[in-house]
């Protein structure tokens, strides 16, 4: 069969390598277009759109670009046409996916919704138009099946892919090695993987990083997609000059890490699957966080804090986002918070259930 995929961002990059890989398994024929990154690009070559051209962060970012993004979507729906699919899997990315879903059901494709759309979070009457428009949702959070129950949809609860891309990681052994880490902590910095999120967060995790003690190793995770000048000058002010950055190496990085500052998104539940005791710090233009607030209905918003339903980990967002905050948080989540943060992880992977999400969704897409 011929499978259309959606991923507008990193994280919907790799749930959809994961994906592909998992369809090839169950119908070897199988033949891919899509638009997502470098992940699954390693499964096929027949790519549309790089996810690092459509991918932006905020309200006010959006309406800057919309005319990008409408041209993006009309551009997709002229593909699909061309590519005429058996199946399209949309992958999160719901500003983008839900006009698809909208213009692709009536035309008679099937239409697969792969990570709901926040509808428990902030528009709520999204629910209704996916019930519409959406052959099969699928859905990757333990609340969200009973969620769909509310609009008389069906919601096909899987488990996290995240559970897959972590079970599936071979740790590098000569990873120590090769940046000189012999003794001493390890500092993760996870500041994102969109420069709006870079320029924003990073330069308040460096403000913190010069009141760490100087043998705590300091290891920056950044992605190619970023140009490395956009780094260098969220950290011009930093004075602690101990920091490394390592490219496309994220769960490197987290396999050795003591602790971690991250923003918030997706990295904030990888982070606790790797057992790494977390700061989540997010930060963007005043007028996108006022909006969000005013429509977002949520009382955490990292992952990690939502399915546990209770602040496991702290969150710093916007105002709170202040080295005040930050740097007595670091030190205790490096001592004395440290063992209460693991034993609510533990607790965390139990409420995910089992791996094999991205097989279960395979088999779900192919029915």
């Amino acid at each position: 069969m011929r499978y259309y995929l959606i991923a507008g961002e990193a994280s919907g990059d790799l749930h959809g390598a994961n994906l592909m890989k998992e369809i090839l398994l169950l119908d070897p024929n199988a033949e891919f277009r899509f638009w997502g990154g470098d992940a699954m690009l390693d499964i096929s070559n027949n790519i549309v759109t790089h996810y690092k051209d459509v991918a932006f962060m905020g309200f006010l970012e959006v309406i800057k670009h919309l005319p990008l993004i409408l041209r993006k979507i009309k551009k997709c729906k002229k593909d699909i046409e061309a590519f005429n699919p058996d199946r399209i899997v949309l992958i999160d990315y719901p500003g983008f996916n839900m006009r698809i879903a909208e213009w692709a059901k009536p035309k008679g494709y099937e239409v697969t919704f792969y990570i709901s759309p926040t509808i428990w979070a902030w528009k709520k009457k999204r629910g209704w138009k996916l019930k519409k428009t959406v052959d099969k949702m699928i859905v990757i959070l333990p609340f969200e099946k009973e969620v769909y129950k509310k609009y008389n949809m069906e919601a096909h609860y899987v488990g996290h892919p995240l559970l897959d891309a972590i079970e599936q990681f071979e740790a590098d052994l000569t990873f120590k090695k090769k940046y000189k880490i012999e003794t001493g902590k390890v500092l993760a910095l996870l500041p994102g993987s969109r420069v709006q999120e870079v320029e924003k967060i990073l330069p308040i995790m460096g403000a913190a990083i010069d009141h760490m003690d100087e043998e705590v190793h300091l290891l920056l995770a950044c992605t190619k997609h970023v140009p490395r000048k956009v780094y260098e000058q969220a950290l011009e002010k930093v004075k602690n000059r101990n920091i490394q950055y390592i490219i496309a190496e994220t769960y490197d990085i987290l396999n050795i890490a003591d602790a971690a500052l991250v923003s918030s998104g997706t990295a904030t539940l990888e982070t606790a699957l790797f057992k790494v005791p977390q700061v989540v710090c997010y930060k963007t233009s005043t007028i996108s966080y006022h909006i969000a607030r005013s429509l977002v209905d949520l009382e955490y918003m990292s992952l990690v804090n939502l399915i546990m339903d209770r602040p496991v980990v702290a969150e710093f967002l916007q105002d709170d986002f202040t080295l005040e905050n930050l740097i007595p948080e670091l030190a205790d989540i490096m001592g004395p918070k440290r063992a209460k943060i693991l034993a609510d992880y533990d607790e965390l992977i139990n409420k995910l259930g089992s791996s094999g999400a991205s097989h279960r969704v395979a088999e779900i897409v192919l029915r």
